[in-house]
């Protein structure tokens, strides 16, 4: 129990959104089909490099920055910290998302010549922390509560969740027409860990007491679920290296399992104007295995200790006392312990986007076999993220613009507008090295100089293996 404490209060701590805006429709690129299914493939067959074809990290705290508690500027710490407690409030958010590609492929089929369907399939585990600020928790955390009697602190702000997990999936794309391409994606998710603490609710106040200077008042609705934790965090349970194979066995079909599903289309309204879609995690996770929730429910008033002993005819010791007031202090919050089963819902994720293209077609001009035959050498055009969150969806607005350089080099360059930053410029290149594609993609650049100021990063890079041919799909 002190183990699992630990972790939630860790977890409520140090929790960006999941937003992909330079590999959203990066076509070049195989791993923009895990975001829009329905994308226009640009491959004969790829095949990723184990472990390398995609890694990607995020990071992001919205209402601060760590340069904004641990600078040093002479300022005192604890009035930095009482600046960020006050100017945050309970929409803030931390986050983390991280996703590392195990395995992946894809290859076109169809019948006759032109071959206008396409199949992928792969295997990542994906790491995904979240939480809102408690922000009355924090006042109460600062200031305690003997300068806000009778004020009542609201403890539902707690509101975090973070799970681990892989994905098992297969995609299909299919080209319909010359304009009009859709897809979709079918998800086998495995939960390697999932703790969650989302629907709480309940009231905390300190009013003058009767008995004592004051009462303290709990009206509780608090709970914390668990999956796939309890065996790790066993007191008793000091084997490292069975916990790694515990791991690994949950990796594919070993955890708590899940159904989800992706859909995405692109459609040319011209041969240079474009709209996309797409719609990722539609699904959920059953947990059954390995729980443990610990629910406090109810009512409580508790006035504090009386510190007069009883008189010594009563035939009580003052270690006996002491040890029953110990007692009664642990037991004034009953926490109920279950192995309820639950389910989590996947957060659901929408991308759309429009794309203009224009300039002359360089590629075509030095027959580069690695480039349709309708491709412009550049375009620009805007997408909005949005991903649905507890409380309230959070959206990004994406301008961009992309590049080609030369034959066998692509650039994107991004302006993002979300929660986090008002000023997120970013770049990806991809690269093409023989049948070998590089990419790499990163987000917030003018805050690289100081990354304690960032209140958001990104970054993901990779490798493939790509045959790709110049006939005209």
């Amino acid at each position: 129990m002190k183990k699992v404490c630990q972790l939630f209060l860790i977890v409520s701590c140090v929790c960006s959104s999941q937003n992909k805006q330079l590999l959203y429709g990066f076509n070049e690129v195989p791993q923009a089909l895990l975001i829009n299914p329905g994308t226009q493939v640009e491959n004969d067959w790829y095949v990723g490099i184990p472990l390398l074809s995609h890694l990607h990290a995020n990071v992001g705290m919205s209402g601060l920055s760590a340069y904004d508690v641990f600078a040093k500027d002479g300022r005192d710490f604890n009035s930095k910290l009482r600046d960020v407690v006050y100017s945050m409030d309970d929409k803030d958010v931390f986050a983390i998302n991280q996703q590392l590609e195990i395995l992946s492929g894809g290859f076109a089929f169809g019948n006759g010549y032109k071959k206008n369907e396409y199949l992928s399939f792969g295997l990542y585990e994906e790491l995904d922390v979240f939480s809102y600020f408690p922000k009355d928790y924090a006042v109460l955390a600062y200031e305690g509560n003997f300068n806000n009697i009778n004020r009542t602190f609201d403890l539902s702000d707690l509101n975090v969740s973070g799970e681990l997990i892989s994905v098992l999936h297969v995609g299909y794309n299919k080209k319909v027409s010359k304009r009009f391409t859709m897809g979709a994606r079918g998800k086998i998710y495995s939960s390697i860990v999932n703790v969650n603490s989302t629907g709480n609710r309940g009231t905390f106040v300190t009013v003058p007491g009767r008995d004592n200077f004051y009462k303290h008042i709990f009206n509780l609705g608090l709970e914390l679920r668990t999956s796939g934790l309890a065996s790790l965090t066993n007191d008793e349970n000091s084997d490292v290296g069975s916990d790694i194979s515990t791991l690994k066995r949950r990796i594919l079909f070993g955890g708590n399992l899940g159904l989800g599903f992706d859909v995405g289309f692109t459609y040319k309204l011209k041969d240079n104007l474009t709209i996309d879609g797409s719609i990722q995690d539609i699904g959920f996770i059953r947990h059954k295995k390995d729980i443990e929730n610990h629910k406090l429910d109810g009512y409580y008033e508790f006035e504090g200790i009386n510190p007069l002993f009883p008189e010594s005819s009563q035939g009580q010791t003052a270690q006996e006392y002491w040890d029953e007031v110990a007692e009664q202090y642990e037991n004034l919050f009953e926490v109920e312990k279950t192995k309820d089963k639950y389910t989590t819902w996947r957060p659901v994720k929408l991308n759309a986007a429009i794309n203009y293209a224009f300039g002359s077609n360089s590629s075509k001009e030095d027959c580069d076999c690695m480039a349709n035959d309708d491709a412009y050498g550049n375009a620009v055009g805007v997408q909005l993220f949005a991903v649905n969150r507890p409380k309230q969806p959070q959206l990004a607005l994406t301008a961009f613009y992309y590049k080609r350089l030369f034959n066998q080099l692509r650039i994107k360059a991004t302006y993002t507008l979300d929660s986090y930053s008002s000023t997120n410029l970013g770049l990806g290149i991809s690269a093409h090295m023989g049948n070998v594609n590089f990419y790499v993609m990163a987000d917030n650049l003018l805050k690289f100089q100081n990354l304690a100021k960032a209140q958001s990063l990104s970054l993901q890079l990779g490798f493939n293996y790509i045959i790709k041919t110049n006939e005209k799909q």
